[in-house]
């Protein structure tokens, strides 16, 4: 039987304890805050004792480990590594003829077994939490809260085209609905358009008001219209759920579907969906990367100390996030590919944790 050696279990028992409490403190920190800012609406709308903590703050926590756990990483490995060449500990381990790529990996095991987790939890996980959590604040926090969509454009087959000026998720009603099709040349021969279309729900039809139907062959055009008419659409009101916020209750594997079928519908979600499903495959690779630059930053032993390793670390770690948020921004409101907007971040970063572990004292 292979036995994981000492100093490898010294240091990944640091790095897990440190990460662990870490991440307990700052929940703990922001669950308070949490609670004192909805204290109202979970008194006034009656909440469960047992829904809030079970239904609501037990969902939260995965997602909030997902959002930051990078940035606690970096904190924590930080701390401990700090700490432990302030106590001559790398010192001492590179003076007994262990090499410093030696010392990493511990630290790369502990960050592996952080990514395989998150990756985990990212994927699976957090979607049905995040189901439970829109379930939770729909009935006792944003309870007077209407979805409305505006200006809808997609396909529902290939040569349908519908369009909406708004959409009513609570009424599953539509205002200025209009159907095109067109044929395998791209000439019109079919409209359906109505002031408004309301789904009725008993027998899964649609009832238009203000109904007006116009064929199209060559240079003849019929026309009908109604002041009210009973339409049997290829439509159900899922087709109008613009919402990127539902984009997060899908486990991947949905979301992979979501992303082809909004392709085809030529939806403006595709590039949101796209930016969630490569953050939670990509996203793990970030507890590598803070890892390695929080090693190399603090396994040196400075005057300083602790203080000094804080401050370079924490301004890298926030630099990290801006720069995630900055290159989201350029592929939801740019040309920028989703794909390289969540990659270059971590490229980036990875590039400079190889050169700070280069450059670092052995």
């Amino acid at each position: 039987m292979i036995k994981y050696p000492i100093i490898d279990r010294y240091i990944l028992g640091k790095y897990l304890k440190n990460f662990l409490l870490w991440l307990v403190l700052i929940i703990v920190i922001v669950i308070t805050f949490d609670v004192s800012e909805k204290l109202d609406d979970f008194l006034g709308n009656h909440a469960p004792f047992k829904e809030i903590v079970f239904k609501y703050y037990l969902n939260f926590i995965p997602n909030f480990f997902n959002l930051y756990g990078p940035l606690f990483v970096f904190i924590s490995t930080l701390f401990f590594t700090s700490k432990m060449a302030g106590n001559t500990e790398i010192i001492a381990i590179l003076g007994s003829g262990i090499s410093y790529r030696r010392i990493l990996r511990p630290y790369l095991h502990g960050a592996l077994i952080l990514a395989a987790g998150i990756m985990i939890i990212g994927n699976f996980v957090i979607p049905r939490s995040n189901v439970h959590l829109e379930e939770f604040e729909s009935q006792y926090i944003h309870t007077h809260h209407r979805n409305y969509y505006s200006d809808l454009h997609f396909q529902t087959a290939r040569g349908v085209q519908v369009s909406a000026f708004t959409y009513d998720v609570n009424e599953n009603s539509a205002v200025m609905f209009q159907q095109d099709t067109y044929s395998p040349d791209g000439a019109l021969t079919d409209r359906i358009s109505a002031n408004k279309i309301t789904y009725d729900t008993t027998n899964n039809t649609w009832i238009a008001l203000g109904y007006v139907h116009r064929t199209f062959d060559g240079d003849k055009e019929s026309y009908e219209k109604n002041y009210k008419e009973i339409l049997q659409l290829n439509l159900t009101p899922d087709d109008f759920n613009q919402a990127s916020k539902k984009i997060s209750t899908m486990n991947s594997v949905e979301l992979q579907e979501h992303i082809k079928l909004e392709s085809l519908r030529g939806s403006g979600t595709v590039t949101t969906a796209k930016l969630e499903l490569y953050q939670r495959l990509l996203n793990p690779l970030a507890f590598i990367i803070m890892t390695f630059i929080g090693v190399a930053i603090s396994s040196r032993k400075t005057r300083g100390g602790l203080g000094v390793h804080l401050a370079i670390g924490i301004t890298l770690a926030f630099g990290f996030i801006v720069f995630m948020r900055m290159c989201n921004v350029f592929a939801l409101n740019g040309n920028f590919p989703p794909f390289l907007a969540v990659l270059l971040p971590q490229l980036t970063f990875g590039i400079a944790a190889v050169v700070l572990i280069h450059f670092a004292p052995k």
